[in-house]
């Protein structure tokens, strides 16, 4: 199984990086690889640019995603929007396992995910087969919350995969 991170966090390095590589690694893919957008930088801007294009291959490519953002206005980052605008109508995700995980400062913006990035994700195509994940930022590696979501829709996602 080949699983990617794409990280929509503008600074690199970010808890939401080390968030998005945990719950990953928690599917014990084969391969892993990690995109941190930011180092996409203007090329999103437009269309064609070689880095990008290759970082929706490897997208397109892998079994599952994890799209780790944190929270900006309710919602996920402009950085992720430029990236899932490169994808193809309603089929530039078909066949990936897309898993939407969203940090933020505490639970006022726990239903972001749900409301904001899910749906962009089934549009592209992609199967988005639990809830989204959100992490408050600050405790995330102590609360339990990603095992606490793990326990409970952990199982159905190995079964996609399977």
């Amino acid at each position: 199984m080949k699983g990617v991170v794409v990280v929509g966090n503008p600074k690199p390095a970010s808890r939401t990086r080390d968030a998005g590589e945990r719950l990953l690694a928690a599917f014990e893919p084969e391969q892993s690889q990690v995109i941190e957008l930011s180092e996409l930088g203007a090329g999103l801007l437009g269309w064609g640019d070689p880095a990008v294009k290759a970082a929706v291959e490897q997208v397109q490519s892998a079994d599952l995603v994890v799209f780790a953002s944190p929270t900006f206005k309710a919602s996920y980052t402009g950085l992720l929007k430029l990236f899932l605008d490169q994808f193809a109508g309603q089929t530039g995700l078909a066949g990936v396992v897309a898993l939407p995980l969203l940090l933020g400062g505490g639970p006022a913006h726990a239903l972001a995910g749900e409301f904001t990035l899910k749906p962009v994700l089934a549009e592209l195509g992609g199967i988005v087969p639990v809830q989204s994940l959100y992490l408050i930022d600050s405790s995330y590696t102590e609360d339990g919350a990603m095992e606490r979501w793990l326990g409970q829709w952990g199982g159905v996602v190995r079964r996609l995969l399977a």
